[in-house]
């Protein structure tokens, strides 16, 4: 007789980490595939350091890009690789 042996695999959330933006306060920040298709919205932030999780349905890729839109609506776009 065989056996079945099942493992779950548990992987470590990652942050990403915003150590200064210039520009026009508040930023509405989002994370976005690369090439920019999808964004997510991540949140409105209005000082740094911030700090957020790659958010799940994104979690399994290596490229990024940062997009984020100050007040003024100028956008600022930052690749981020993993």
């Amino acid at each position: 007789m065989g056996s079945l042996y099942l493992s779950k695999k548990n992987k470590m959330p990652t942050d990403i980490t915003i150590n200064n933006i210039t520009g026009s306060s508040p930023f509405d920040i989002y994370l976005c595939d690369n090439p920019i298709t999808t964004c997510v919205y991540v949140d409105t932030i209005s000082s740094t350091p911030y700090v957020f999780e790659i958010p799940s349905i994104m979690e399994n890729q290596t490229s990024f890009n940062l997009k984020v839109v100050d007040n003024n609506d100028c956008t600022i776009i930052q690749n981020l690789i993993i």
